[in-house]
């Protein structure tokens, strides 16, 4: 299990999104940090084959993101994800497990399963446009979940959650990161700094940290500001 990205780039126009990144990842749970306009976002969408690169490549045990044997074994949960409105919770994730290529039966089992994961079995045949923000929250980290991803990548992911639900969410992608490739981007850095493996940092499109917690001596967040600029994390 290897994510490898080699020396990417994304450019739009005079500006540079993603500045030559070099890493490679294998199983395990990164958190990923830096203000707004750090190109943290342009990077997941580029690992997600949602983006192009303008240079370099991103694979996984050889297997290029563009390929459709790459999204098969991909969860992404974007920041602000797309639903349905008048689909109740299940038929969504149905829906979702249709495009996925679940059959009928591995879809009903699995999203009953996802709805129970995320304490939505209660509330699965209401429509989503009637669910708190939070509950829409945990609706998007059940679809990222459906196909048993190997790799996971999560952008903003415990927004709206509060502190029990961001709790829970915690226990659940360490214990998924045991065995695969965890990507959390967050501006609320404790998640981050509880069930990171490994903390990777970018500043103006740049990877400018990449090391454990044990590496940082105190604050998480005193530790970034410092070493890499003012403002909050995000």
């Amino acid at each position: 299990m290897e994510l490898v990205i080699d020396r990417v780039s994304k450019q739009y126009k005079n500006k540079i999104a993603v500045d030559r990144i070099d890493l490679t990842l294998k199983k395990g749970i990164y958190g990923l940090l830096g203000a707004n306009g750090a190109g943290k976002t342009t990077l997941m969408r580029m690992l997600c084959g949602i983006l192009t690169p303008t240079s370099g490549t991103i694979t996984y045990n050889g297997i290029d993101v563009s390929e459709e044997e790459y999204r098969a074994i991909l969860g992404y949960l974007p920041q602000d994800f797309g639903y349905y409105p008048d689909f109740s919770g299940r038929d969504f994730l149905l829906y979702m497990a249709a495009l996925k290529g679940l059959s009928k039966e591995s879809a009903k089992k699995r999203v009953n399963e996802l709805l129970e994961l995320v304490s939505l079995t209660d509330v699965a045949k209401k429509k989503i446009k009637t669910y708190s923000g939070g509950m829409k929250q945990r609706l998007g980290i059940a679809q990222a979940l459906l196909n048993n991803p190997q790799i996971l990548i999560l952008d903003e992911p415990t927004a709206g959650l509060d502190p029990k639900e961001r709790v829970r969410f915690r226990n659940l992608i360490a214990d998924i990161g045991k065995d695969n490739i965890v990507i959390l981007s967050t501006h609320i850095v404790s998640d981050i700094d509880r069930i990171a493996d490994r903390i990777l940092m970018m500043n103006n499109g740049k990877l400018v940290f990449d090391g454990t917690r044990e590496e940082i001596s105190g604050d998480l967040e005193e530790f970034y500001l410092s070493e890499f600029g003012e403002g909050e994390v995000d």
